[in-house]
């Protein structure tokens, strides 16, 4: 193989992989520089000129200082250089050019990849499983492989190997060592629920119903508040489609996991009482200054409201942002009593006053580890209000 072979065969690398024939080239001569400058004098560099139509290998030679850069002139180029004559393409030649190619050849194509799923941050990909243990989880997407460290899988889902598997795109990271960008994915985060929704539900994808917002207990029960904006389109029922069938198919890739949704309301005492649906609420009084809603809930309806520890109510305060105080009929009616009795019999109400009620600020809730809870919730039904 000569040089204009290796010229031609740099050509057809600019064709079929879109890698600049000016960078090959460029890289080509720093590489036979380098290979030169070990025959050369530790005080002499080596400068390449590859002569694209001769095919001649021109090299020159100037000084280094003391730490072994180039010594620059007034003018900036290379101080006391000279030619030192035309070198034949060798065996030495050939094979420094062969690792350029592929070198470069592999660094296009690593940038190509992370071009194309660097703008896929916070979409769905789907892979197959490739590896898993405690650790992490291999997904190989096709052209790369992602992966999904043990803090983004649900707690008690299983990974077979071959099985095909959706997540989501947490975090593209570029790799310049490594053969391929680093790819993030997750099967815990919130927006994986919103984009299989966006794909089940063509009203989210038109933007004609939009998610407002998603609050989510991975593996366990998530809660969705949903709004349209159209008047006469449903936003829950487009949500849950004909007899569920759209939900249900949300419900299938998390394997199980319970959905709540549930209207949004620009009115937090409305939006916090659709929040703790499958409840039913009788009344909710707001503190913006504290922002604090009091739930008053029938005196059956309790444990529903505040959920397996606490499951329900420290959902609903991440979806609304309100802290919220649920208590039940006959405990409120207690309290407003004792404030009404005279001081000596307030103190005497309150040693005996019955402790069930139940106080979830949203930052609390987002910190309580869900790792223990059930997946079963107490008379709820996959869907908006138990639907």
């Amino acid at each position: 193989m000569d040089l204009k072979e290796v010229l031609e065969a740099m050509q057809q690398v600019e064709r079929e992989k879109g890698i600049p024939f000016n960078s090959l080239l460029e890289g080509l001569q720093q590489a036979l520089a380098a290979a030169y400058k070990r025959t050369m004098p530790e005080d002499k560099g080596a400068r390449v000129e590859v002569d694209t139509i001769t095919g001649e290998i021109h090299v020159f030679q100037h000084d280094l200082d003391e730490e072994g850069a180039p010594l620059l002139d007034a003018r900036g180029a290379f101080e006391n250089e000279e030619a030192i004559g035309p070198r034949p393409f060798g065996r030495i030649e050939a094979q420094t050019a062969k690792q350029v190619i592929l070198q470069k050849i592999r660094e296009a194509e690593r940038d190509l990849t992370y071009d194309e799923y660097a703008g896929r941050e916070g979409d769905i990909v789907t892979g197959i499983v490739q590896q898993s243990d405690s650790r992490y989880t291999l997904l190989d997407l096709g052209k790369v492989e992602a992966l999904m460290p043990q803090a983004e899988q649900v707690p008690g889902e299983h990974y077979e190997h071959n099985a095909r598997l959706k997540a989501y795109v947490v975090e593209v990271r570029h790799n310049p060592r490594g053969p391929s960008p680093s790819i993030i994915v997750s099967r815990t985060h919130p927006g994986l629920v919103k984009r299989l929704f966006e794909l089940e539900v063509p009203e989210i994808a038109d933007g004609v119903v939009e998610i407002k917002a998603i609050a989510r207990e991975a593996g366990h029960r998530t809660k969705l508040a949903v709004w349209s904006n159209e008047p006469g389109v449903d936003p829950v029922g487009a949500c849950v489609g004909a007899k569920g069938s759209r939900v249900r198919m949300v419900v299938q890739e998390l394997r199980g996991e319970k959905l709540d949704i549930v209207p949004f309301s620009d009115d937090p005492a409305t939006f916090v009482a659709n929040a703790l649906s499958p409840a039913k609420v009788k009344e909710v009084r707001i503190d913006p200054r504290e922002k604090t809603a009091l739930v008053i809930v029938p005196d059956y309806q309790l444990s529903l409201a505040i959920g397996k520890e606490g499951q329900n109510a420290r959902l609903a305060a991440r979806l609304t942002g309100w802290r919220v105080d649920i208590k039940s009929e006959s405990q409120f009616q207690q309290e407003q009593a004792r404030r009404a009795a005279p001081p000596a019999e307030q103190a005497t109400e309150a040693e005996a006053a019955p402790a069930d009620a139940a106080a979830v600020s949203p930052e609390a809730a987002a910190d309580t580890a869900p790792a223990e809870q059930a997946v079963a919730e107490a008379g709820s039904e996959t869907a908006a209000g138990g639907s």
